[in-house]
Formats: structure tokens, C-alpha cells, sequence
């Protein structure tokens, strides 16, 4: 066999054990791509980073998320005081439907009315409806509200009269 003449067997064995010798930047620098620096005239331009812009666009936009949150909470907690109210609200009209006098037991569901005595001042629930009431036996006693027993006992206020 001749010398001058290799099989590829040979030369791919010669190229394995003999690797082609590297530049300077290519043995300190193997991945250019990924360097911080630029390392040749035709490299992305990197620019320094302005930390205060960075911090000062980043505090702008945690402020406004905060802010959106809080105005959504706050909304969220002015409902919630709403609602508080109208439980307070009906507390105190069971409360004073529950104090005046009573001579049967309410039924879930049913109308009422409720009467503020004249001479008394003392209130009274009656199943007589305002425009049902006779004067021939009492004088109608003055009209404070027309209302409903809910099921947890509270009750609804269908319509006022006098204030509760």
C-alpha cells in the first residue's frame, strides 16, 4: 500500500487523535454566544444596565399592583360592612317586633302588624291588617309596620308606617 494514499478508516482516526489546535479565543471564550462581554466587532451591543431606571420601574409597577389590590379589597370590605349593617338592621327590628306584646305565635311566613299603643306606648303585634281594623270595640292603635317572620326568625319589613 502506498503511503501517500490513507483509507478513511485512517483519517478519521488521525483526525480524532490529532483535534485541530484553537485560537486564543477560542480555548478562553468556547461559547461566544453566551459571553458577557463582546468578543469581536460583529457581538450584539451590550449595554450596562441603568439599576436605578430598572428599580424605579419596577417600584411603579408594584405600587400600581398594590394599589389595584387595596381598591379591590376595599370594595370587597365595603360590601362586607353593607351587609353587616342590614343584619345589624334586622337584629334590632326582631328585637323590638320580639318586645312588644304578643297573644299567639308567629308562623314562618306569615304577615304581621305591628302597633304602637297611644295611651301605653308599648308595641303590639296583631294579624289585623290596618284597613281591617274596627273602632267599634278599641280605637285603632297607631300603625308602625307591616312585616314577615323569616325562617331563621328574623322578619322583613313590607311596609312602614311609623319608623321601627
Amino acid at each position: 500500500m502506498n503511503t501517500d494514499q490513507t483509507t478513511s478508516s485512517e483519517q478519521t482516526h488521525e483526525t480524532n487523535i490529532n483535534p485541530p489546535k484553537r485560537g486564543f479565543e477560542e480555548t478562553y471564550f468556547p461559547s461566544q454566544a453566551l459571553s458577557p462581554i463582546a468578543t469581536h466587532v460583529g457581538s450584539a451591543i451590550i449595554r450596562p444596565i441603568d439599576k436605578g431606571k430598572l428599580k424605579s420601574i419596577a417600584l411603579e409597577t408594584v405600587e400600581k399592583q398594590s394599589t389595584q389590590q387595596i381598591a379591590m379589597l376595599r370594595r370587597q370590605a365595603d360590601l362586607i360592612m353593607m351587609q353587616v349593617r342590614e343584619i345589624e338592621e334586622r337584629i334590632r327590628i326582631a328585637a323590638e317586633i320580639y318586645r312588644a306584646d304578643m297573644t299567639f305565635e308567629p308562623v314562618i311566613g306569615n304577615i304581621y302588624h305591628l302597633y304602637e299603643r297611644e295611651q301605653t306606648a308599648k308595641r303590639l303585634l296583631s294579624m289585623i291588617a290596618p284597613q281591617e281594623w274596627t273602632s267599634r270595640t278599641n280605637p285603632m292603635p297607631r300603625f308602625v309596620a307591616t312585616v314577615r317572620l323569616n325562617a331563621d326568625r328574623t322578619w322583613d319589613v313590607l311596609l312602614l308606617g311609623e319608623a321601627i
